[in-house]
């Protein structure tokens, strides 16, 4: 059964709180091309219970996403919004016995520079300008630690600071100059905090998530946004482009944006140390702006509940990657490509 559905939700504006080429700062200003989406499940033949959730992009401030189609066997499909963060997923199954089960999903993005810095000169008081709905993003879980090693190393690397602004950028510095991107670990890392504060290294996800800790240790409120990069090329295999950052709130100011993981990553690709200029350059470019070459697919938390609810244990991970499940269990979604099949290509359009 093919579906094609093309929903006006996309230009509704969401408040939800990308591979570039690393030898220039100087990025094009905006990107735009079609996305595509294939989704395989290789679940046994008579399976009556198969399940796929997808992120599913919005349109905000600084990114378009349009002219979506979705298409698939699957038995049913549907766009749900998602409780806890309101994000949007794409939900599909199979429920009946089947060979191949496949889904896709194609829309144009279009996203331009994402920039934050233009800081006021004066600064609103920290606690009494903090909305109520933001001090969420001060809280602590079982994904994010806020006390014990994180709450020691946050009050070190704060101290003396006494704006929201400026405990931010003390945090920023001080996750760019005490951990490293670790190229063997796969996908973008598994957001361990803790470990990842033991041995210094990870992937962006790791690192950011590791800002977005100590951050709220400090009591700066922060989160996670989960994305993944346009393509530089005309065309391009883009599955490898999932990415992680992290934005900060300033009060009377809003969501500022921060990547410390591709300063790192900057760093080690062009093989820069702390005190070279062009990390400087990283350094003051990704702390309140982000390149065109990314969208956001969702913003948030760790253990994730998605909507229609998942029958395992929530996702330690935030929602990034496509998720599925087969009978009721989980497919592993970060190390595999092995039930659980999928492939993204960007294609540049005008």
């Amino acid at each position: 059964m093919l579906k094609k559905i093309i929903l006006g939700i996309l230009t509704l504006p969401f408040i939800l709180g990308f591979c570039i080429s690393y030898a220039d700062i100087s990025y094009a200003k905006e990107r735009q091309g079609e996305v595509t989406f294939n989704v395989t499940v290789e679940a046994p033949e008579n399976s009556q219970d198969v399940r796929v959730w997808l992120p599913y992009p919005v349109s905000d401030n600084e990114q378009t996403i349009e002219d979506v189609k979705i298409d698939g066997n699957f038995s049913y499909s549907g766009i749900y919004g998602q409780k806890q963060t309101g994000d949007i997923a794409l939900y599909a199954e199979w429920t009946k016995p089947a060979k191949d089960r496949f889904l896709t999903l194609t829309f144009k993005a279009k996203a331009i520079e994402r920039i934050k810095n233009d800081f006021p000169a004066k600064v609103v008081s920290q606690e009494s300008g903090i909305p109520v709905e933001i001090k969420e993003y001060l809280k602590g879980s079982q994904f994010i630690p806020i006390d014990g090693k994180i709450k020691e190393v946050a009050l070190k690397a704060t101290r003396g600071k006494k704006s929201i602004k400026d405990k931010a950028e003390a945090v920023y510095d001080w996750v760019i100059e005490n951990t490293f991107r670790d190229q063997n670990i796969k996908g973008c890392g598994t957001g361990d905090v803790e470990r990842i504060l033991s041995e210094r290294s990870g992937k962006c996800a790791d690192i950011s998530g590791v800002y977005v800790a100590i951050a709220r240790a400090a009591g700066v409120p922060a989160r996670e946004v989960w994305g993944l990069r346009l393509g530089k090329k005309p065309e391009e295999d883009i599955t490898g482009g999932h990415h992680c950052w992290a934005e900060f709130y300033m009060p009377g100011y809003g969501w500022v944006p921060v990547d410390p993981a591709d300063v790192r990553k900057a760093m080690l690709i062009e093989k820069l140390e702390l005190k070279d200029a062009k990390t400087k350059e990283y350094r003051g470019y990704y702390f309140g702006a982000v390149d065109a070459y990314r969208i956001i697919l969702t913003r948030g938390t760790k253990g994730y509940y998605l909507n229609p609810a998942q029958k395992e244990a929530p996702l330690s991970y935030g929602f990034m990657y496509p998720y599925a499940e087969i009978d009721g269990k989980a497919v592993d979604w970060l190390s595999g490509q092995k039930e659980l099949k999928y492939k993204v290509t960007f294609k540049e359009v005008n």
